[in-house]
């Protein structure tokens, strides 16, 4: 019999034909079942409910242990959309005193993928929130009633002292782009945001634990899958240790109602922030629980923007604050001695220029120029520096590069990298600056003299006023600022042990603070001299364009072995003399002392009570 060649070669044919198609769906096999994790992951969610468990955030502790931040319970209701079953809605709605009507919306809103991009029907969906612990009993009682329903337990923030919302910040609900960020996250997790919460969110947040359920063929929950064997505990976020003296903030928060401004007091030594004032400010509870969006809003939309922390984030012209600074730096560039005379003719008057000054002995050397607050022996000094050395220097754009690099060095003009978010960098303009306004080598100390006085393209924070404060009471040394002393079981960052130095000799440092404790026995500060109490100070009256000028203050105390170094800044109130004084030495006087003395209670009065916003040309509402 002849042997049918075709025939064979069609066995081979539909052989290989049957193996490769094997090969295909053993190949998409291995895809669905190892590479690719959604069928795997929907194969598990029907056999499985898994519950996360959220940590107990980080406790806030203040300097003295008194507890600032803690938190309480609150309670969300939860749902698995698949595994909902009839269910009688009017006894659910009375139950958590919400009307059918709401409840439709919700469910509405939760299957909305514009809203709720994480929806699905076989994953935990946030239904309600917020519960109180009475409706959580309440709905406790009845929950078996509703198939798909649980309930979940998470935390809200309650603080102590109604203050220090700034320094604190408050918690929210995580957004897409917090999850892209961090794989910690799930869609309705909380983090923090603003102050603290926000720049120790890490420590505070803790680890989240999971609850393992099983399901049964009609997906009920049955119990713990392995008894709890595959279970994770939560694990307890860290405790804070600020370095604010909470009692301190209150106190400064109160002398600031109805004025708009900040207050910053540091621990020389330490570097750590006794007090961060901004005003106007804000409760840190409305930014807690169901209100915290319309809340929210009603602080953003106010004109007086109680959201920007002024303490940090405000930038504004240091005024006669900056003139330690401007002495500093003439005496180690020895373009000064102690000695060195210039004349003051109710102002500094030069070709034809002229800056105005109020009546005191003239001529006038550093440190009586720093009790009065001479505008003209800085100006002078300036002019001598940038204009009189050019052998020295090379040129006036040199020498003023040679004058910012010292400020730079003191922490102006850049972020001092205090540990919360938003810090403003003020501003110190370079001679590029100036060569762009008026053409290379086209200027002189006369074009810009403003800035010996802090005025002109000058800008700084009151933090960066304060911890030049800081410096010059520690004669010649910072630490760079911070808010957080302790974090539990954990070292503090290195940064916030570390000195910063200038290259200012400690005799000019000496020489500078001296000069600041005559403006308090005897010059501009002088309502800031206490009895048993050596204060330095150096007022600022800060020119404003916008308006009234501003009232600052720089100072110490005390004198020798300071324990704490202030800035106060109080927009639109005139002399420093008159809002910056009395309140720097108020705080100062209520840290080192603990109360205000008696002969002194009515300057806290009138503090507490005087109102610069009306009449500023800011409108309060």
């Amino acid at each position: 019999m002849r042997k049918d060649y075709n025939l064979e070669k069609r066995k081979y044919i539909i052989g290989g034909f049957i193996t490769i198609l094997v090969i295909i769906y053993i190949i998409h096999l291995f895809k669905l079942q190892v590479v690719e994790s959604s069928y795997k992951e929907s194969a598990d969610i029907n056999a499985f409910l898994r519950k996360s468990i959220y940590p107990s955030r980080g406790i806030i502790y203040d300097r003295n242990d008194n507890v600032v931040v803690f938190n309480r319970p609150t309670y969300d209701v939860m749902i698995i959309p698949r595994d909902i079953q009839a269910f009688d809605t009017i006894d659910f709605c009375k139950t958590l005193n919400i009307t059918p009507d709401y409840l439709d919306q919700r469910f509405r809103e939760m299957k909305d993928k514009r809203l709720n991009p994480g929806y699905s029907s076989y994953s935990p969906q946030r239904l309600l929130s917020h519960l109180s612990a009475e409706d959580y009993g309440k709905l406790q009682e009845k929950l078996y009633r509703f198939p798909g329903f649980f309930i979940q337990k998470r935390i809200l923030r309650e603080y102590n002292y109604d203050c220090a919302a700034n320094v604190l910040g408050n918690i929210r609900e995580v957004s897409q782009a917090d999850i892209d960020r961090d794989p910690y996250y799930s869609r309705g997790d909380l983090t923090g945001d603003l102050g603290v919460e926000k720049s120790y969110e890490v420590f505070l947040r803790g680890e989240k634990g999971e609850e393992v359920l099983i399901r049964d063929a009609h997906g009920q929950i049955q119990g713990k899958y392995k008894d709890g064997a595959d279970d994770k505990k939560a694990l307890s976020g860290k405790d804070l240790h600020l370095s604010l003296d909470i009692e301190l903030q209150q106190y400064a928060e109160s002398l600031m109602v109805n004025k708009i401004g900040a207050i910053v007091a540091i621990e020389p030594a330490t570097g750590e922030v006794l007090a961060l004032v901004t005003s106007p400010n804000y409760s840190p509870s409305l930014l807690v629980g169901k209100e915290r969006g319309s809340n929210y809003k009603l602080l953003r939309e106010d004109p007086l923007k109680p959201l920007l922390d002024r303490s940090i984030q405000g930038s504004y012209p240091p005024g006669s604050t900056f003139k330690p600074g401007q002495g500093l730096i003439l005496l180690q560039e020895d373009i000064i001695t102690l000695a060195t005379p210039y004349p003051c003719y109710r102002g500094y008057v030069n070709a034809g220029l002229r800056v105005g000054c109020h009546a005191h002995g003239s001529p006038i050397t550093l440190k009586p120029a720093l009790q009065t607050s001479c505008n003209a022996f800085f100006c002078w000094g300036l002019k001598a520096m940038l204009d009189g050395k050019r052998s020295k220097y090379g040129s006036t754009a040199k020498a003023f590069e040679v004058w910012k690099n010292y400020l730079v060095e003191m922490g102006y003009g850049y972020k001092l990298g205090i540990d919360l978010p938003g810090e403003n960098r003020g501003f110190i303009p370079n001679s590029g600056t100036y060569n762009n306004a008026y053409g290379e080598d086209h200027w002189s100390a006369n074009s810009i003299i403003s800035v010996a006085i802090g005025q002109g393209e000058i800008n700084a924070t009151p933090l960066q006023i304060a911890n030049v404060g800081a410096t010059i009471a520690n004669r010649g040394w910072y630490i760079t600022p911070h808010v957080v002393k302790a974090i539990q079981d954990t070292t503090i960052d290195e940064r916030y042990r570390e000195r910063h130095t200038p290259h200012i000799d400690r005799s000019h440092y000496e020489s500078v603070a001296e000069g600041m404790r005559m403006a308090v026995t005897g010059g501009t500060c002088r309502i800031a001299n206490l009895p048993d109490i050596e204060v330095c100070g150096k007022t600022g009256t800060a020119q404003n364009s916008r308006g009234r000028d501003h009232s600052v203050f720089m100072g110490f105390a005390p004198y020798h072995n300071p324990k704490i170094a202030v800035c106060v800044y109080v927009e639109n109130a005139g002399f420093g003399a008159t809002y910056g004084v009395p309140i720097g030495s108020l705080v100062i006087e209520k840290y080192l002392k603990g109360e205000i003395a008696e002969n002194r209670k009515y300057l806290e009065e009138r503090m507490l009570h005087s109102n610069t916003i009306i009449g500023s040309g800011v409108k309060k509402h």
